[in-house]
């Protein structure tokens, strides 16, 4: 049997941004539904992070997650496994309180994982792990202990994977834990990574900079081979466009409507002609456009490739990473990134 995993799937994003979310349904629309009728796909494992804020959601970016995904699975007549991520739950401690018990209560085709469940699906027994919290982490030890089956999916936080491109995660949980288990796949992580026996799928399609030219899609898994197999989102959303005025790249205005634009420029003599070029970009209908200006430190023997890709996150990261204080900062990473996340959700 196969079996569709996606996760971390974000509905309500950027404050229910509607440019963003209709990059989002170019992925269902055309990707991700279309594959699952292909391959006869009768159950999905949704590996928490439905939502995006824990706190509230749009009206308006509820609608849109029940027309363009759940009333689909519904329609296809397709079970859901959707587990709860630390984006679903309302507080920090516990899963209580959740965004897909409180949201998806009309969809009956909808298992809804809010504790350590086993279930059978396929003829198999799969173990099923929610976020870890404090309030839940004594239950998930003797689950852990107790539990027969072999593979499991879950919403975890572990230390030795990729949290996003370029930066390993070395805070959270030992992925020892979970040595009784032929394979373990998670959610959480934006960025795929693996270890042979643990996979972290990757989110579907790109949400920050940091996205750039790292794939996104989903995967389906074979339960009879075991074999797990990747099926990319060829959608960006972020594009950069370097402007060398020796060799001025020939720009296709309605590629860019609606997307997040960096102009990163190489080489600048003529102003006037490259504000010719700039305008052009710009009434293409961009969602954000932004100008880097790398004039200074673009040479053949530097590689300036990452400098613009980052986001706040990266930044806040190699700040940390290049300051001179005794505070672990490891930890002093992950406040900023907590307090960053919690700045997002405020309306």
């Amino acid at each position: 049997m196969k079996i569709a995993l996606i996760t971390d799937t974000h509905y309500n994003f950027r404050k229910a941004n509607k440019s963003f979310h209709e990059y989002f349904e170019k992925f269902y629309s055309q990707i991700f539904f279309p594959k699952l009728i292909e391959e006869n796909i009768t159950t999905v494992i949704h590996l928490g992070d439905a939502f995006d804020n824990r706190k509230g959601i749009d009206y308006w970016a509820l609608k849109w997650a029940k027309e363009n995904v759940y009333n689909k699975f519904s329609d296809l007549g397709i079970k859901v496994y959707n587990i709860v991520g630390n984006h679903d739950a309302y507080y920090k401690n516990t899963n209580e309180v959740n965004a897909i018990e409180e949201l998806l209560e009309q969809y009956t085709n909808v298992v809804k994982i809010s504790s350590p469940k086993e279930f059978k699906v396929a003829g198999m027994d799969f173990a099923f792990l929610p976020w870890i919290c404090s309030d839940n982490e004594k239950e998930v030890t003797n689950f852990l202990e107790n539990t027969k089956a072999k593979i499991l999916f879950g919403h975890l936080e572990l230390s030795g994977f990729f949290a996003y491109p370029g930066h390993v995660h070395t805070e959270g949980m030992s992925k020892d834990i979970f040595n009784k288990f032929d394979l373990v796949f998670s959610g959480h992580y934006h960025t795929r990574s693996d270890d042979g026996k643990i996979f972290y799928l990757g989110n579907p399609y790109q949400m920050f900079w940091s996205d750039v030219d790292d794939k996104r899609g989903f995967h389906i898994f074979d339960t009879d081979t075991n074999d797990l197999k990747f099926f990319e989102n060829p959608f960006t959303m972020f594009e950069k466009i370097y402007y060398d005025e020796d060799k001025i790249q020939k720009i296709d205005e309605s590629f860019l409507k609606d997307k997040m634009i960096k102009v990163i420029i190489k080489n600048r003599e003529d102003h006037l002609k490259f504000e010719k070029f700039l305008d052009k970009i710009a009434k293409s209908g961009p969602l954000d456009l932004k100008v880097i200006e790398t004039i200074d430190v673009y040479d053949d023997n530097v590689d300036c490739e990452g400098i613009e890709s980052e986001d706040t996150l990266s930044i806040l990261d190699k700040y940390i990473e290049e300051s001179d204080f005794e505070l672990n900062k490891n930890m002093v990473k992950k406040l900023l990134r907590e307090l960053y996340t919690e700045a997002l959700e405020v309306e």
